[in-house]
């Protein structure tokens, strides 16, 4: 899972087209729905918090927890006040002091977990920091967007910040899709530097992410076609899914 050094220098410049502001309102409205209108929540693989920031405007006490050094470095330039904690933990391990009302992890974080008892460690530690009838919300990558749309993709694009190749592989029997990433991020001194780093996600069925799920104690209140109010479909890249904390409650 040692991933996100080089990139975390131009991360959020290749990612702007990613849709924060619309799945912040959507993560917000289930929140609400689930009944945690305001109060302490953490975010999973916060990046370089962009949905943590987002969320904390909207009155949210925000805590985010990522394994990157470098992406946490970009997220406290933009956190001047203090007013968000940001803990670099490793998810499959992460501690907090207490509980909170509900924990967020978006943008895929979830398939970077390689094995199922990882996925699992994962929900049982976020039952075990949720207040009773907390609620997790989190999204993943589907094993159609890897087979379909990634698997042996190249991606390329030229700025003047900075450049990258993004070449994917999918092994269908492994279920496990290899990022071969080259980025040339323009330094201080107006020179080029080179990196290169390799992720790797696992995709998931839908079937093993609700036996994780009550494996780890947890029930299932929903399933959606990515950060929408719609039913999962054959072709959905995203899916997102709602899930509560019940062993707390008397």
């Amino acid at each position: 899972m040692d991933a996100y050094t080089g990139f975390a220098k131009v991360y959020d410049l290749f990612m702007e087209d990613v849709p924060y502001g619309q799945w912040c309102d959507r993560v917000a409205e289930l929140l609400r729905e689930q009944g945690v209108a305001e109060g302490l929540v953490l975010d999973i693989g916060c990046g370089t918090g962009r949905l943590t920031r987002l969320l904390a405007d909207k009155g949210y006490d925000m805590i985010g927890v990522d394994m990157s050094g470098e992406m946490l470095e970009a997220a406290m330039e933009e956190n001047q006040d203090g007013s968000i904690l940001y803990l670099q933990q490793d998810m499959r391990e992460f501690e907090l002091y207490g509980t909170v009302r509900a924990i967020v992890s978006i943008c895929d974080s979830m398939n970077y977990l390689m094995e199922y008892e990882e996925l699992v460690q994962v929900l049982s530690l976020a039952d075990n920091y949720l207040d009773p009838g907390g609620v997790f919300l989190f999204d993943m990558n589907t094993p159609y967007k890897y087979r379909e749309l990634l698997g042996e993709q190249t991606i390329a694009e030229n700025r003047e910040e900075g450049s990258f190749i993004w070449e994917n592989y999918f092994d269908e029997e492994e279920q496990v899709n290899q990022y071969d990433l080259t980025l040339f991020v323009r330094e201080e001194d107006d020179r080029y530097r080179k990196y290169e780093e390799t992720h790797f996600q696992r995709a998931y069925e839908v079937d093993e992410v609700k036996k994780a799920i009550r494996e780890a104690g947890l029930k299932l209140v929903a399933v959606y076609d990515g950060w929408t109010k719609d039913a999962p479909r054959k072709d959905s890249e995203r899916l997102s899914f709602v899930v509560r904390e019940i062993k707390k409650i008397l």
